[in-house]
């Protein structure tokens, strides 16, 4: 199971890009991806472009609710949110973190899917 420490340090992680992006801060929010994710994209715009096209609900979130956090393996865990997007439709995104040899946490993806669960 996870720790404390690595729920703290994930859910840092998470709000940090999420802010980024209110902001529209591509390089910023690029920053809080892993390599793999940086080298799929190769730059914030490109990454930036695919989030407001593709992951709506989190580029303008009208509210996140953190939920559990599943261990993966050693390096790996999913992060699920309840999120409700500008549209007011609610959906479940599942951040995939991955831990770096340095011992931080990366986002290295991101599942959104529709829910009918109710954020209160």
């Amino acid at each position: 199971p996870a720790t404390d420490g690595e729920q703290m340090a994930i859910r840092h992680v998470i709000q940090g890009q999420l802010e980024a992006f209110q902001k529209d801060d591509g390089a910023t929010a690029f920053g809080f991806s892993s390599p793999g994710l940086r080298e799929r994209f190769h730059n914030p715009d490109r990454f930036m472009k695919m989030v407001r096209e593709s992951y709506r609900p989190v580029y303008r979130p009208s509210q996140i609710i953190f939920g559990k956090l599943d261990s993966i393996d050693d390096s790996t865990r999913v992060q699920h949110l309840l999120v409700v997007g500008p549209d007011g439709n609610t959906h479940e995104a599942l951040y995939v973190m991955e831990r770096e040899k340095n011992g931080k946490w990366l986002i290295a993806g991101c599942l959104l899917r529709d829910s009918d669960l109710t954020a209160t």
